[in-house]
């Protein structure tokens, strides 16, 4: 059953689909902030970037819908943009498990470094900082947002780069 319903997916529909994962984590991370009033520390916004780049990619394979090789290339631009996105979730897990109190902070609010400094320090300080990112304002099943951002990074990345390098191409 399942083998029949995979064999009839195509890359496009993969891709599509992972836009529109993209979209709902975005959807998800502006219903957080501005409905649930959860302000998002620095971490969560360099991880909402990544979820744009990946989305957009995702958007772009769907569209373009190139041939073998192009979608190749895609793949690896979507194995690239997961793995931004996993990476900084990982970071993100790992500083919530640290005891609290012994990350220091990175400074100033996120809008505030990108209009000071370079995007790469601004990382950097955000990255290798992170005392206020270690609050987890939010779980479900025990999993914290970055968790299931990283979750989400996985799943994200294992399928995209699956259909782009082994799924037929869509027919106009």
């Amino acid at each position: 059953m399942l083998g029949s319903v995979l064999a009839r997916v195509t890359r496009r529909q993969v891709n599509l689909a992972g836009f529109a994962g993209c979209v709902a984590l975005m959807g998800c991370a502006l219903l957080f902030e501005h409905v649930m009033k959860l302000a998002p520390c620095n971490m969560c916004m360099l991880q909402r970037v990544a979820v744009v780049e990946l989305g957009v990619v995702f958007l772009l394979a769907a569209v373009h819908n190139p041939g073998r090789i192009g979608a190749r290339v895609y793949g690896l631009l979507i194995l690239v943009a997961a793995s931004v996105l996993i990476a900084l979730s990982a970071r993100h897990v790992w500083m919530q498990m640290q005891p609290p109190g012994s990350l220091p902070s990175c400074g100033a609010d996120f809008y505030t470094m990108v209009d000071m400094l370079p995007f790469n320090e601004v990382v950097t300080r955000i990255v290798n900082g992170g005392g206020e990112c270690q609050a987890i304002l939010w779980s479900l099943f025990g999993i914290s947002m970055p968790g299931w951002l990283l979750v989400c990074g996985v799943v994200f990345g294992v399928c995209g780069v699956g259909a782009n390098f082994s799924l037929e191409r869509a027919r106009s």
